[in-house]
């Protein structure tokens, strides 16, 4: 039986901070899914929210319910939905499209310039219920671990700068040891990559990248990463680099130690615009590629590699009941934590 009424966190006020509020449950139209959430997890972007900075002042309009990383099972089917049952483990694809332009036409989702964001520009996941279009849905193996599931939408965006190039036998350098940082970590070991080295300021993510395969995690207000390559054998420079800090310094130090002819995946998002030197970048033939969302082919690929052994428990630092979200949000902003959870399968 489904309830009139649920539990959410909502971005109630232009303003810092969040409540919990009882709001409508969502009712499915034409083509569209009801899922019962069981799991969510914090996204940096939820924090933007939480904190109100310019960029939520710019994307989000009060009142709404945010989130948009979770699992749970479909709890209902609009008119027309086919292919989908009720009780299916489910998660979905965040960035609803048109299906219209030409990138949609051309499998590039990712790039669809008329995207609308679960969490951002309608109702999210940090509820009881969420409601996504049918063609959003991703069906999630039951046996899976659903707090590894719940941040598949983050995995996904580590997924899609990881692997935008080819890492068997490569060097890779990460700038940026936040979350999606340190899952990237895991996944250019998995992957085949030789050398994985992410630098950062916090000691507490980039242990944890450590744990996640990291064969050097750099403390840059420490340690000399010219002396760390020499101590990996890097001898020409680094091939694969993602940038996952939106830190033009790091950006720079990660174009300064790439090799001729290397590749760079770019993610992370910066307050303003950063001066690059154009010389350096023509000089040395980097390829530079900006990577925004995912492909829907990595979901499937998240799935395999979990199946296939790759471990992202280490990523998970915190468990709260969705009641005490606001301890979720202290220990993201504390700097001391990878994901954290919300469990909504409780009241």
């Amino acid at each position: 039986m489904i309830p009139k009424m649920m539990d959410a966190i909502v971005k109630p006020v232009a303003g810092v901070g969040l409540e919990l509020r009882r709001v409508p449950v969502p009712e499915p139209g034409p083509g569209e899914v009801l899922i019962k959430v069981h799991k969510t997890a914090i996204c940096g972007t939820d924090v933007h929210i939480y904190d109100w900075t310019p960029w939520s002042a710019e994307h989000v309009k009060p009142p709404m319910v945010i989130g948009h990383e979770y699992v749970g099972e479909i709890a209902a089917l609009g008119a027309g939905v086919t292919g989908l049952t009720v009780g299916m483990r489910v998660s979905g694809e965040g960035h609803i499209t048109c299906g219209h332009c030409r990138n949609c036409h051309t499998g590039n989702i990712q790039w669809c310039k008329n995207t609308k964001s679960v969490g951002v520009d309608r109702d999210g996941a940090f509820a009881e219920y969420v409601c996504i279009p049918e063609k959003n849905v991703i069906i999630i193996d039951p046996q899976l671990d659903e707090d590894v599931v719940a941040f598949f939408d983050a995995f996904g965006n580590a997924t899609h700068t990881a692997l935008m190039f080819n890492l068997v036998g490569e060097d890779v350098l990460i700038t940026g040891a936040g979350p999606i940082g340190v899952i990237a970590c895991g996944i250019c070991k998995y992957a085949g990559a030789r050398r994985v080295v992410i630098t950062d300021m916090n000691e507490y993510r980039l242990d944890l990248a450590r744990k996640m395969g990291a064969d050097a995690a750099v403390n840059v207000a420490k340690e000399d990463l010219q002396e760390v390559m020499k101590q990996q054998g890097l001898v020409e420079g680094f091939d694969v680099g993602l940038e996952m800090s939106g830190s033009g310094a790091a950006f720079k130090q990660l174009l300064s130690v790439m090799r001729n002819g290397g590749k760079v995946s770019l993610l992370g998002l910066g307050n303003g615009p950063i001066s690059l030197d154009m010389n350096l970048i023509i000089g040395k033939g980097l390829t530079l590629q900006g990577i925004y969302g995912r492909k829907m082919d990595n979901w499937h690929q998240m799935s395999y590699m979990v199946q296939g052994g790759l471990d992202l428990h280490p990523v998970i630092t915190h468990r709260f009941h969705y009641t005490e979200f606001e301890k979720g949000f202290e220990a993201m902003h504390s700097g001391n934590s990878g994901k954290v959870i919300f469990d909504w399968t409780k009241k």
